[in-house]
């Protein structure tokens, strides 16, 4: 196979968006939401995998989470792997890493990044579903759910279960 052959190859797989986000709660276990300004409804810390340049999933939910919320922290294990199907777009994988537990001193250094989000806080999951709909809320209560049972990565399609 030539280069051109292979490149050509390349060109015509199928393409998939990836994303990653942290999943941080406070003493009490809420968890840390952000409200992006660019869409309706609440996020997790977190956005696109900068692949192309040799970005990690971990490496993009670190990176985002000191753009997007000032905290450069070292992540914890992964939780959960998602694969959300696209309408309009290609299909999305979702991995979802622990962030741990902020203190108050760490909530306190929070800074927004003005360009992206309006706001932040800190969510009771008896509230999450109202906050994340859809896979976004179920994935965030099976990473809850992996914590709560010391239990491994939870593998997700559309925030279910599959595995």
């Amino acid at each position: 196979m030539t280069t051109a052959d292979f490149a050509t190859y390349i060109a015509g797989l199928p393409r998939v968006i990836s994303g990653a986000a942290a999943l941080f709660r406070d003493a009490e276990g809420r968890v840390l939401l952000v409200e992006p300004n660019y869409r309706e409804g609440w996020a997790l810390p977190g956005g696109t995998i900068e692949s192309d340049d040799g970005e990690t999933p971990r490496g993009g939910a670190r990176r985002e989470t000191l753009e997007e919320i000032g905290l450069d922290r070292e992540l914890g294990r992964l939780l959960a792997v998602d694969w959300v199907h696209g309408t309009g777009r290609p299909p999305l994988v979702a991995y979802l890493y622990d962030g741990g537990t902020l203190s108050e001193d760490d909530l306190g250094a929070i800074r927004l990044q003005e360009e992206e989000l309006l706001s932040w806080r800190l969510v009771p999951r008896e509230e999450l579903a109202a906050h994340l709909p859809g896979a976004l809320g179920r994935r965030v209560l099976a990473a809850l759910e992996v914590l709560a049972e010391g239990a491994g990565t939870a593998e997700l399609e559309n925030g279910h279960r599959v595995g």
